[in-house]
């Protein structure tokens, strides 16, 4: 029974960590080296893509602006940049085609002088399904090691655990004030129906008995 308590625990824990590492944001450097817009049909991995721009109709494909980078260390990425919305995350982006106008003027192919800039995103980069971390925000920062504080991050994290220990207090609160004593209570009650119960029987034997010829005990 332990082990099956924290086999459920872990896999909680596990699912929570994937819910907000793929949600919250998450900061790049990088050197921009392209955009594109390109025509997506949307198949099983559809859940990975953000609504159609606020005002367009949904459909089973659509036009997706992406914006192609490389990291400091050679790395290719490659980011979707879409409209949220009102929808899930709730970063009520709007502005997607601002975001490809920004990213097409930092475009750098000059390694010799690169210009190097911070994509705020949100989401994974899976080859395997084709999917892409959607790129929220773009600025210039002054060079690769430019190290990005996620404050945002710190303090959803302190706030979302001072709820969660909020929340744990007053069951450990509630349980000890209303449901450890009625379980007590119950368990008394059970104990007092076992002793009339055990009582009766014996009166019953008893009586019994006194068909039988036997004298009462």
């Amino acid at each position: 029974m332990r082990y099956v308590k924290w086999t459920f625990f872990t896999i909680i824990a596990v699912l929570l960590f994937s819910f907000f590492h793929y949600t919250l944001p998450q900061h790049d450097i990088v050197r921009i080296v392209g955009t594109e817009n390109r025509r997506i049909d949307f198949g099983e991995n559809s859940f990975f893509w953000a609504s159609p721009d606020v005002g367009t109709a949904a459909g089973t494909n659509r036009d997706v602006r992406f914006i192609n980078a490389e990291k400091a260390n050679g790395k290719i990425i490659v980011y979707r940049n879409e409209d949220t919305g009102w929808g899930w995350p709730p970063y009520f982006k709007l502005d997607s085609s601002n975001l490809q106008a920004e990213a097409q003027a930092l475009i750098s192919n000059d390694k010799a002088n690169p210009i190097w800039a911070s994509i705020t995103h949100y989401g994974w980069r899976n080859e395997f399904f084709t999917i892409y971390p959607n790129a929220v925000s773009v600025k210039v920062v002054d060079g690769p090691d430019v190290r990005i504080i996620p404050w945002f991050n710190i303090l959803f994290l302190i706030v979302l655990s001072g709820v969660l220990f909020l929340l744990w207090r007053m069951w450990a609160q509630f349980r000890e004030r209303t449901i450890d004593p009625t379980l007590e209570s119950i368990g008394d009650t059970i104990d007092e129906l076992d002793e009339t119960a055990d009582s009766v029987w014996a009166r019953f034997k008893a009586w019994l008995a006194t068909w039988t010829g036997k004298p009462r005990r």
